[in-house]
C-alpha cells in the first residue's frame, strides 16, 4: 500500500473535525489508492479481462459491474443504470405460403388413384368383358373385391346386382360394361350421403359470433397431426380463418409440427410448453382464442393413445365438455391409415363409440390397392369419408367425391 503523506493526514484529520467522518474519508482514500495501482501497472479498468469496471455512487459505495466496461458515477438518487447491450437485428419471418386450389387438388388425386393399381380398376373390367361369364368368372369378381377389402356384405350385393344387369341387358361392349361397373360402385361408395364438413359459426351469449370447433382424432401412426396441418392449408385455401389447438400433450414433437405446419400459411397454434399438460386446458385455451380473434375454425388436434377405451372415453369426454363451454365441436373427424384393413376398422369402431365420430379422414390411399376400404368403414361406421388424403405432398388432402373416387380406381 503507498504510504501516506502527512500532509494528507492532516487533511484527513481536519475533514474529521469538520463532520465528514473517518469512514468516509477512508473509503475515498481506499478508492484513490486502487485506481493508483491499476495506472501504475500499465492496465485500465475498461481493458482488464479478469473483472469489469466497478460502478461507484457519489458516497464511494461499489454497486456492481457494468458489461461495458467503464465506471458509471451516478448522482444522489440516480437508479444505477446499466448500459444496454446492442440490439440484435430482428429475425425475418418465414414467408407465408398460398395453399394450392381445392378444386384443382381432385383432378391430381384422381390421376393418382388411377396409378395406384386398384383390384377395382383394370381386373375387374376384364372379367366382365368376357364373351361368357362361368361361375368361375364370378368367383373370380368375388376373390378380387374381397382382396380390395371391400367386405363380404358389400361384395355379396354388389355381384349380385352386376349378375342381374348383364344377364338381362345383355352387355359385352368394354364401355358399356365399364359404366354398368362404374353406376354399380358409385352406388355402393355411396353418391348421396354428406361429405360436407359442417364449419358454420355459432352464436353465444350477447350475439357473440363463436368458431367452428373441429376435433380431430384417430391412434398414432396414422397422419392425424399433418392431417391437421393439412386440413388447415385447405381451409386457408377456401379463405377461412384457422386457430390450431395442439392438444396431443403426450407427445413433444406432436405440438412442434403443428406449429410448423401452421406457421407455413401464416396459423396461430396455441399450444403448452409443458409435456403432459392437461389437453381439455389447451383444446379450451384454442377455442378462447378463436372466439377472440373471430376465426372462423378451430382444429384441435387430440392425442392418439388407445391403450383401454375408459381412459380413452376419459380425455375425449372432457376435451368435449370443456371445450363446449365456449363452443360446442361440429366436427369429429376419425383419421384412418388405408393400409391397415381390418385392423383400421377394429380401431375405427372404439373411436366411433367414445368420441361420437361425425367423418372419416382415409389417408395414405396411395400406397394401397385395397381402395374397398371406402366402402366397408363406411358400411361399419355408418359415417361418410369427408376427406381423402394420397401423397406426401402439403396440399395432397382433398374433400371426398364418390364419383371422382371411382373414375380414378377405374382408370
Amino acid at each position: 500500500m503507498n504510504e501516506v503523506p502527512w500532509i494528507e493526514i492532516i487533511v484527513g484529520l481536519v475533514a474529521v473535525a469538520s463532520g465528514g467522518g473517518l469512514i468516509g474519508w477512508l473509503r475515498a482514500r481506499r478508492t484513490k489508492d486502487r485506481r493508483s495501482d491499476e495506472t501504475a501497472g500499465g492496465v485500465d479498468t475498461a481493458e482488464r479481462p479478469d473483472r469489469g469496471a466497478e460502478e461507484i455512487t457519489s458516497d464511494g459505495d461499489e454497486v456492481g459491474g457494468t458489461s461495458s466496461g467503464t465506471v458509471v458515477i451516478h448522482e444522489p438518487g440516480e437508479a444505477a443504470a446499466q448500459t444496454a447491450p446492442p440490439a440484435e437485428p430482428a429475425a425475418e419471418k418465414p414467408a407465408v405460403e398460398r395453399p394450392a386450389p381445392v378444386a384443382g387438388r381432385l383432378v391430381r388425386l384422381r390421376d393418382r388413384l388411377a396409378r395406384s393399381g386398384s383390384p377395382l380398376g383394370a381386373r375387374l373390367l376384364e372379367v366382365l368383358s368376357r364373351d361368357s361369364l362361368t361361375e368361375d368368372d364370378w368367383d373370380e369378381l368375388e376373390e378380387e373385391l374381397l382382396l380390395a377389402d371391400i367386405g363380404a356384405g358389400p361384395t355379396t350385393e354388389l355381384l349380385d346386382n352386376l349378375r342381374t344387369r348383364v344377364r338381362v341387358l345383355g352387355v359385352r361392349e368394354p364401355s358399356a360394361v365399364r359404366e354398368l361397373l362404374r353406376e354399380e360402385l358409385v352406388a355402393l361408395v355411396g353418391a348421396d350421403m354428406d361429405r360436407s364438413l359442417h364449419l358454420e359459426p355459432g352464436s353465444g351469449e350477447n350475439g357473440t359470433r363463436l368458431p367452428a370447433v373441429v376435433l380431430v382424432v384417430g391412434v398414432n401412426g396414422t397422419g392425424k397431426t399433418t392431417t391437421v396441418g393439412k386440413l388447415a392449408r385447405v381451409l386457408v385455401a377456401e379463405d377461412k380463418s384457422v386457430v390450431l389447438g395442439a392438444a396431443d400433450t403426450f407427445r413433444a414433437a406432436a405440438a412442434d409440427q403443428l406449429t410448423t405446419w401452421g406457421a407455413r400459411v401464416g396459423v396461430e397454434t396455441v399450444r403448452s410448453d409443458k409435456e403432459g399438460a392437461d389437453p381439455a386446458s389447451v383444446a379450451f385455451d384454442a377455442v378462447a382464442r378463436g372466439r377472440d380473434d373471430k376465426a372462423d375454425v378451430v382444429l384441435v388436434d387430440t392425442a392418439g393413445r388407445l391403450q383401454n377405451k375408459a381412459g380413452l372415453m376419459d380425455e375425449l369426454g372432457k376435451i368435449v365438455r370443456v371445450a363446449s363451454k365456449i363452443a360446442v365441436p361440429s366436427e369429429v373427424l376419425l383419421v384412418l391409415d388405408a393400409t391397415t384393413g381390418q385392423n383400421g376398422l377394429t380401431q375405427a369402431r372404439v373411436f366411433a363409440e367414445v368420441a361420437g365420430v361425425t367423418g372419416i379422414v382415409l389417408t395414405k390411399l396411395d400406397g394401397t390397392a385395397k381402395g374397398g376400404i371406402v366402402v366397408q368403414v363406411q358400411r361399419e361406421l355408418g359415417v361418410p369419408v369427408k376427406l381423402v388424403g394420397l401423397g406426401e405432398g402439403p396440399d395432397d388432402l382433398a374433400p371426398f367425391d364418390a364419383a371422382d373416387f371411382v373414375d380414378g380406381i377405374l382408370g
